[in-house]
Order: structure tokens, then sequence, then C-alpha cells
């Protein structure tokens, strides 16, 4: 072949040396394995844990994809990159109405939804008729100085004056909804029973009315009677504004009674027009109709994958790395002496909280996770969108050399730091005579939710799993189960040496944090001039109630 037929890599005019050749082959191989990223972040291609981006982990032959090398930045390079624009969801405009007899878990799915898209950052909302019910008689009786009866009696459909309040109650919430969605909402969650035919023969034609938004129902069905006990149990006992005079024996008897006057005329989906989704307790069956479009699917995929089994989710950063030691970011350098005492010990913290249960352990494919792990007896599986935030161009350096080289992007990414991307590093491909200039890498945390969202599905099909990872990672996957504002997402404090154990609840998540006596130094960089996260507050799972007071 011609020195014409030959591809030439440039850097600063200048050819790269033969180890930068082997880091720009890795990196078009990378490519490969994924679309190059825009400002509008795509669906992922593949999103169940079978697919290309989770593989075995084997440690004989693991391979670093990125040598434990400084990168010297191009001069040529002005700035480090800019800030992404949010998705435009403008178009994006649905009525989820919950279906369901008391009881029965839709509660949980209308939240758990809600916090998963607005992860994603469509702009949700549930609009609970419950809590309208509440607090319109809490204004009544403020103004009457009577209180409304709402026991069991309220909820016969024998009783047609509360009958006719109740249906009003729920056409009022719907029409709230509607306008927050005409107001700039993406989706709005109607969390009533909506028990009856005609009822949903309502929502369906008065949604039909409004151009550009449409509706799909969300049946939540169970006939597991511990699953019912347990949410009888924590309907009388979280502080339901309905009970909160009575005993709780008085209490569960009443509220099982309104579950009787549900019965009675209740009736599941079988309208052949509707657009649903009807689970059975919770991931055990699921039944879909009329789902269409990108949004409808990426709900519907969502709610396949949750269950209800109790399990613990585990977070550890990798030990303490020699980067870390020196003060520098990204790369794929080994653990230090430090980081590696904490993967020996590691083993036996999670053996004192785990037992003998069954745990699965996920890492990045940077070799200071994979040495982190090694020393656990548990399956083990990379996953390569475990992979730390990609720096771009400064990977390798150290936040006092990124201030002196870039001072004014070093000061915007501290100003929004969730939106802004690292610059790729910059090539140049002399391929034919055709010059091809192109950025490598660099990403924001936006960005990595977005890659995240795979690992998220797979973690809600999970039992026991512990995540061995990197500091942005864990922040984005630990506001997730938090549902944390992006705001704050960069700045949660997550660590070295620490094991955080998240045990998913009916409303949240409880908390605990271990923290291994061996030294290591702190990564942490709160934001300039603010308060920094305190995710101490975190850690209230109790069911919040609207108009209570």
């Amino acid at each position: 072949m011609s020195s014409v037929d030959t591809p030439t890599f440039l850097q600063d005019g200048k050819a790269l040396s033969p180890e930068d050749l082997a880091r720009v082959e890795n990196a078009l191989e990378d490519i490969h394995l994924k679309e190059l990223k825009s400002d509008v972040p795509t669906p992922p291609a593949v999103f169940g844990a079978g697919g290309p981006m989770l593989k075995r982990f084997d440690q004989s032959t693991a391979v670093s994809r990125i040598t434990s090398q400084a990168v010297t930045p191009p001069r040529s390079v002005v700035g480090i990159g800019n800030k992404v624009a949010k998705p435009d969801y403008s178009e994006a405009k649905i009525v989820v109405a919950m279906v369901g007899l008391p009881a029965r878990g839709k509660s949980y799915l209308s939240n758990k939804l809600m916090r998963y898209l607005k992860w994603l950052e469509y702009d949700v909302k549930v609009f609970n008729v419950g809590q309208l019910r509440r607090s319109r008689a809490r204004q009544k009786a403020q103004q009457s100085g009577k209180k409304e009866d709402h026991t069991a009696s309220y909820f016969s459909h024998a009783n047609a004056e509360a009958t006719k309040l109740r249906d009003q109650l729920a056409e009022d919430s719907l029409e709230m909804l509607i306008q927050w969605l005409k107001e700039g909402g993406n989706v709005g969650i109607h969390d009533a029973t909506n028990s009856t035919r005609s009822r949903r023969a309502k929502i369906e034609q008065r949604v039909a009315k409004e151009k550009g938004i449409v509706v799909i129902f969300l049946e939540s069905v169970c006939d597991d009677p511990a699953v019912i006990a347990a949410n009888v149990a924590l309907k009388v006992s979280s502080g339901d504004p309905d009970y909160k005079d009575m005993s709780r024996e008085t209490a569960e008897k009443d509220f099982l009674r309104r579950i009787k006057e549900y019965e009675a005329v209740y009736e599941t989906i079988t309208e052949p027009s509707l657009s649903y989704l009807r689970i059975r307790n919770v991931g055990d069956q699921v039944t879909l109709c009329h789902i269409h479009g990108y949004l409808q699917s990426r709900i519907a995929f969502y709610l396949m994958n949750l269950h209800l089994k109790p399990r613990s989710i585990f977070f550890s950063r990798h030990g303490e790395s020699q980067y870390n030691v020196e003060g520098k970011i990204g790369g794929d350098s080994p653990l230090s002496e430090r980081g590696m005492r904490y993967a020996r010990a590691l083993p036996d913290l999670i053996k004192d909280n785990i037992g003998d249960a069954p745990l699965t352990v996920w890492t990045s494919t940077l070799q200071r996770t994979i040495q982190t792990a090694q020393f656990l007896p548990y399956n083990k599986l990379t996953w390569k969108s475990l992979d730390e935030l990609d720096a771009g161009v400064c990977d390798g350096m150290t936040y006092e050399e990124i201030e002196q080289a870039y001072p004014e992007d070093f000061a915007n990414r501290d100003e929004d730091k969730f939106n802004y991307r690292y610059r790729g590093r910059s090539f140049t491909l002399l391929l034919f005579l055709v010059v091809i200039t192109h950025d490598l890498g660099g990403e924001s945390y936006r960005d990595v939710v977005v890659r995240l969202e795979p690992v998220i599905m797979e973690l809600e099909r999970q039992e026991n799993i512990l995540i061995v990872g990197h500091q942005a990672i864990l922040r984005c996957l630990y506001a997730y189960f938090h549902n944390l504002p992006q705001a704050d997402l960069p700045y949660i404090k997550i660590p070295l040496h620490t094991v955080i154990k998240l045990t998913p609840k009916a409303y949240g998540c409880d908390e605990e944090r271990y923290t291994l006596p061996i030294g290591a130094v702190d990564t942490h960089r709160p934001k300039p001039g603010a308060k920094s996260f305190d995710s101490s507050s975190i850690g209230n799972t109790a069911r919040e109630y609207y108009g209570a007071n």
C-alpha cells in the first residue's frame, strides 16, 4: 500500500506515537459499540442484561481499555466543552390512568413510574384523587365546622350522594391533570380506582377531545393474600388521615369494608378499544394492549421489570486508586496499597450483611473496579455502561491543571455541573487524501444518566446486587433510588471505602452506610459558594399524604 493509502493520525500537526495510536484504535473501536452522542439522547438499542453491553467477568482475560498514562491536552483545544441542552419532550403528552382495587399497589406503581421518568427528565406529576378528597374535606370542615364521614359507607355504590361526590372528584382531578399537561407537562398520572367501565369511558372520551394527548390505563391486579395483607397494614399504619383518630384494629376493619364496597362494582379491563397494561402481583404477569410509540413502550418496559421481592442493593466505589492519590481524574489506574486493603476487607463486610443469600457483583470494565471485586466470592458481571464519566481532554489531569489550562470552562462546569460536557480528545484522520477531524469521548452527567438507563432496568429486575463503581456513576444511580433533583446529583457525597446499602420499600429506600477503617483521600468537591448536599437527611420511606393537616 502506498503512503497515500495509509491512514495517518495527526495531533497538533505531528504524527502520533505508537502508544497514542493504540489509544485511538481503542477509541474508534468504542464508536462501533455505541452511537455518537448528540444533545438529544437516543434510546438505548439494548436494554437487558443479556445484550452486548454486559459480558461475563473474567479476571484472567481482563484488558485495560485505556492505559494509565496522563493525557496532555492538545494546544489547539480552546475550552473543554459545552452545555448539553435538556431533551425536547414537548410533544410527549400522556395520561396514565390507574385502575384497581384499594391495597393493590396502584400508588406504588404510580410513584415508581414517576421516579423513573423524572430521572430521565420528563415532567411527571401524580394526581391522586384520594389526596384531593381529603384536601377538600378539610377545607369544608374549616368553613362549616362539620367533618365529613369518610368511613367505608362513603365508598358504597348504594350511597348515591357520596358516589356523585366521588365521581366529581375524579373528573376534577382529571381536568387538573389535563390543564397541567397543556401547560407543559409530559406524563400525568391519574391515581384513582377507575374501577368501572363507565368511569374509564368518561376518561377516554374526555382525553379524546384534547389534540396531542393520549391515555393509557394501568391496571394493578393482586390476588396474593400476603401482599394484600401487607398493603392493608401499611395503609392503616402509615399516617393515612382517614384513620388518624382510629385504633389500628378499627382502621383495619373499616378499610377491609371499603375494599368490599369497591369489589361489589369492580370491572376488570376488557374494553377492546383501550390502550392498557395489566400487571398482576407486580411483575408476575403483564398484559399489554394497544401500546404504541416510544414513550408508551418505554413506560411499559419499565413496569414489566418491577417486582416486590425483598432485596438489598449495595453501592461501593472502587478502592482508592493511584490516580486518587495523585489527585487525577479519569484514567484506568490500578489500586493504591490502601485500595488493595479495602478490596481484601470488602468480602467480610458484605458477608456480614447478606449472610448466605445469593448476590451478584457488577463492575465497570476499568481495572480499579475489577481489582476491588476480585476477592468477593460471588458471581461477577462487567458493564461497560458502568464506566466512569469520560473526562475527555481532561482525562488524567488534576483539577488544578484543568483550572490552569481551561479557566473559563472550569468555572462554567462548576456553575452547571449536571449539564456540562467535557470536550473529547481531538484527533485528525488522513484517509485517501481526505482529512477528518473528530472529538472522541467527553461526557456530562446528563449523558451518563442516559447510558445508565439499561442498568436501572436490570437493577429493577434483579434481587441482591453489589455495584462496585465510580463516583459519578453511583451518584446517578443513588439519585434515581432517592428521587433527587438533577441540580443536587453531581454533589452527592459517595466516599471511598464506604458501602451504601439501599433497601427498597413501598415508597422509597431505607439506607445504611458502612465505612471501613481504612484511610483514603477525599475526592468530593462541593459546589463553590453553596452548601454541600447532605445525603444524611435522606431515608424517609413513609408515604406522603397531602391535605392531611
